[in-house]
């Protein structure tokens, strides 16, 4: 078997052959070129559309927020209106509870949209500071451009180094590198330790580039926020339920501070966890259907190989009768029949691949070049390529099945007798 698909003469022979009608392999082929191209096309947009709508949707993979509002029900002897205020102790009870995997406590200048000015060497500008631990970079998509994000020394030793946003940088900075300069935020000098940026798109990411990030407990100390907390990011651990960790916070929150079990205003949340999953099974669907869609279109180009193999096949009868009169196998003029139906798709198919990927990659030159476009880095995975690949090789095993069994069964009396 091995040998024959090896074979030089067999190879030579098939060319000819598909020399001799170059029109009718040309449009045969052009079925299973277009299947793979708009498949291999379908995936990859399919692909760039889902990281360009979660980046636009704001949402972490595995983020649950939680902050603190005012009581909306009296309670033990407590007037509603009461501002919930988180406190230290609160970190430690929230790591304890099932399904948490990081905890990030937060703390920030003024309300949510509120800047503080930041000043370097003359330059001031009006930019977040936000008091944050090292484990927020695990829970919030963002990536180091220089130096590093806050760590672990920093927070406990309370260090005055800060971690500025890409957009702050550029207020501040210009181009320069800003690590090893200090920055002036009301009135105390930071060291400049790292520079990051957000992987969101939209407000929050452009909230997050332009932010100054300075150690948790830095902030308390010197800004004389002891034992304040103003949220909670966390980082719910893979597998575990997000809603699950979102009702037990609130459940161990609400029993601390004295709240009421019905009052559902007095703690917010946010489950960005499950928002993001909805948006990632949506998407699964969709590449279930291009899979569906594109693989039926390749099986029709691939059913029109087998119709023109088996007129081909009648056309070459005398021939194959001439074979088995000379001692061919049915088992040769099987593999001959299923090898030029296999050479065939395989050549149209790799073609529609290549151009496929050819047509992402200008496509995604294109975005780049386009702000605020929804698609996101459109291309096909080294798996799904694989896969298409081994479709396409038994695709055209199976193709080529029906004609090669009508040859075979061809007797060689009748064969030889057809004009």
């Amino acid at each position: 078997m091995s040998s024959f698909f090896f074979d030089l003469d067999t190879w030579q022979e098939i060319w000819a052959t598909l020399k001799q009608n170059r029109l009718r392999a040309l449009l045969t082929a052009s079925g299973v070129f277009w299947g793979l191209f708009m498949l291999i096309l379908l995936l990859g947009l399919g692909r760039g559309l889902e990281r360009g709508a979660l980046a636009l949707s704001e949402l972490a993979p595995r983020a649950v927020y939680v902050w603190g509002q005012r009581t909306g029900v009296p309670y033990r002897g407590l007037q509603p209106g009461r501002f919930v205020r988180f406190e230290d102790d609160d970190i430690a009870r929230i790591r304890a509870i099932p399904g948490v995997e990081f905890v990030a406590a937060r703390l920030r200048f003024g309300g949510w949209r509120d800047n503080a000015l930041v000043s370097h060497a003359g330059k001031t500008g009006a930019v977040n500071v936000l008091g944050d631990m090292p484990d927020y970079a695990r829970i919030e998509p963002i990536g180091i451009d220089r130096g590093r994000f806050l760590n672990q020394p920093d927070e406990l030793e309370a260090r005055k180094v800060a971690v500025i946003g890409s957009k702050a940088r550029g207020v501040l900075f210009g181009e320069a590198s800003p690590l090893g300069q200090r920055v002036e935020v009301n009135g105390v000098h930071f060291l400049v330790v790292g520079e990051i940026h957000s992987d969101k798109a939209g407000d929050d990411g452009d909230r997050i580039n332009n932010t100054v990030f300075i150690p948790f407990r830095t902030f308390q100390q010197t800004y004389n926020q002891r034992n304040r907390v103003g949220w909670f990011t966390l980082g719910v651990r893979e597998g575990a339920s997000s809603a699950d960790v979102e009702r037990e916070v609130r459940r161990v929150l609400t029993a601390h501070h004295r709240i009421s079990p019905l009052d559902q205003q007095a703690i917010g949340s946010f489950d960005a966890a499950a928002q993001y999953e909805k948006i990632r099974r949506l998407f699964a669907g969709i590449r279930s259907f291009v899979w569906l869609v594109g693989t039926l279109t390749l099986f029709s180009g691939v059913l029109g190989v087998s119709n023109i193999l088996l007129i081909i096949v009648k056309e070459r009868t005398r021939e194959i009768g001439v074979r088995k009169a000379l001692g061919a196998t049915p088992g040769s003029i099987v593999r001959l029949v299923v090898q030029e139906s296999m050479a065939l798709t395989t050549l149209a198919g790799y073609t529609g691949l290549v151009a496929g990927v050819a047509a992402l990659q200008g496509i995604a030159r294109l975005v780049e070049r386009l702000e605020g476009a929804p698609l996101r880095s459109p291309e096909i995975d080294f798996r799904a390529a694989v896969v298409a690949a081994v479709v396409l090789v038994v695709a055209g095993a199976v193709a080529g099945i029906v004609p090669a069994r009508h040859a075979a069964g061809i007797p060689p009396v009748e064969a030889l007798r057809a004009e």
